[in-house]
């Protein structure tokens, strides 16, 4: 074999090694070499959670109205995000309008950066809540979206500062730079719920069953143990309580946990991951950091078998 065939062959080889290599997103490539990130994030979390701890019983309270877990029962940070950007967005719109068009005043893009100014606040207690239950590769994104952001709001408050001092020109330059700035924090963010699924409900894609499936015999469910069973390729926790048999999902809505390997006391249920608690009964979130509650599944015992399907539909 000559040289050169050796070389064409190295190179063909080469690109088949390429062409086999499990392909992975270019964000989480370079997230995945930041090991200088996790006591970072470490760090970030402890500060997170310790404020929380620091206040007892209200900032058990607190942490779940910030995950939304008491307020809407759905994620709290997205729907807090909008204004914020949204107002930035529109106030240096207004900015840079406002000098080819007079009769738009600077004041329109003060009361945007500002209104927006003051409702990042609740973004950034939300967003760093919800950080704080992250774990892995999704928390180095958690972080990275975390710290773009911060200096986003950081970027337009010193914008506010800067207008309010007279500098106005410096205010609007400082916004315009905030904004392409959050472009890129959002793009992780959504990252952050699209790949990772962070604060997504688990359960959202389960497609249990709406017929009877048996699930074992009567003498399988002791009382209150937890046993994990498979309806129809949906997990379900059933527990016997009172001597009446009880059965809800049995991955944590939050984050997967598995619901059978955690605690029961009485009628709540406690995930192993993160905490969140859920009544086996009716499937609710008693504590956060889920929002979303458990499906549940009616029940039926007939003949020593127990059999069950999912009480409402899934989708």
């Amino acid at each position: 074999m000559t040289v050169q065939s050796e070389k064409t062959g190295d190179r063909t080889a080469r690109r088949l090694d390429r062409a086999e290599r499990p392909s992975e997103d270019l964000l989480d490539r370079l997230l995945r070499r930041q090991e200088w990130m996790e006591p970072v994030a470490y760090a970030v979390q402890k500060t997170v959670g310790g404020v929380y701890s620091s206040l007892g019983a209200v900032g058990r309270t607190l942490k779940d109205a910030a995950h939304g877990t008491t307020v809407l029962h759905h994620p709290l940070h997205p729907a807090v995000t909008d204004a914020p950007l949204g107002a930035w967005l529109v106030g240096v719109i207004l900015d840079w309008a406002a000098r080819y068009d007079h009769a738009i005043g600077p004041q329109a893009g003060n009361i945007a950066v500002g209104f927006g100014t003051l409702a990042a606040v609740a973004a950034v207690v939300t967003g760093y809540t919800d950080f704080y239950e992250t774990e892995g590769l999704e928390r180095r994104a958690a972080l990275t979206h975390g710290a773009v952001m911060t200096v986003v709001c950081l970027l337009q408050a010193a914008s506010l500062a800067a207008r309010w001092d007279g500098r106005h020109e410096l205010g609007v330059a400082l916004s315009t730079v905030a904004v392409v700035l959050a472009m890129g924090g959002m793009y992780v963010g959504g990252h952050l719920t699209f790949r990772f699924g962070t604060m997504v409900n688990r359960n959202a894609f389960a497609e249990g069953s709406d017929m009877f499936i048996c699930v074992g015999a009567a003498e399988d469910f002791p009382e209150n143990a937890m046993v994990r069973v498979d309806v129809g390729g949906m997990p379900a926790l059933v527990v016997r309580l009172d001597s009446k048999l009880r059965a809800i999902a049995a991955v944590c809505s939050h984050a997967g946990g598995a619901l059978d390997e955690g605690d029961l006391d009485r009628t709540v249920v406690t995930c192993p991951s993160h905490g969140a608690r859920f009544d086996v009964r009716s499937g609710k979130v008693v504590c956060g950091p889920a929002t979303f509650s458990q499906p549940v599944f009616e029940v039926r015992e007939r003949r020593g078998k127990v059999e069950l399907r999912v009480a409402l539909p899934l989708r």
